[in-house]
């Protein structure tokens, strides 16, 4: 079973993958990744998958003033794919100096944060379910994640209320 963090929570310590412009990218723990600063991560199903590539990304992307005028640190984007795919797709989506791409490959970022999506009917496997969540200093502030299809809570603009 999958249990989040509450709110007020730690986000649980998970090694990670940060996408490169060029190479393999960075390891790096998610809590060296947020300490001491206010982070907005969403999570989706995959790199290149239709609502992330031509919705969820590019509204990070289109707010992204707005996101950091609100003292947003880091915008990180998380999904379970290797940081081979990561890279590529945010050379497509230009992504880089503005979104933090983060390859949770083997899922155990996706599963220490309760978001896991079982997408084995459509041959991709353990996936992240669509979310948003707003962490400060480490501590989870707010996780909101979409029922199934919908593409509302997790959106840069319902973020930039909730900020």
């Amino acid at each position: 079973m999958n249990v989040s963090p509450q709110i007020g929570e730690r986000v649980p310590s998970v090694r990670v993958r940060i996408a490169a412009e060029k190479g393999s990218g960075e390891d790096i723990t998610t809590e060296a990744l947020f300490s001491g600063k206010k982070v907005v991560i969403f999570g989706l199903p995959g790199a290149f998958t239709p609502t992330c590539s031509s919705k969820h990304v590019p509204g990070f992307l289109t707010h992204f003033d707005a996101l950091k005028a609100k003292g947003v640190d880091l915008i990180a984007c998380v999904s379970v794919n290797d940081a081979w795919v990561m890279a590529a797709w945010a050379r497509e989506q230009r992504t880089f100096g503005k979104i933090a791409m983060i390859a949770d490959g083997n899922g155990d970022f996706t599963r220490a944060m309760g978001v896991v999506l079982d997408a084995t009917s459509s041959f991709m496997g353990e996936r992240s379910k669509r979310y948003a969540a707003i962490i400060e200093n480490n501590v989870l502030v707010s996780l909101d994640v979409e029922e199934a299809g919908k593409f509302e809570v997790s959106s840069a603009e319902a973020v930039l209320k909730r900020l």
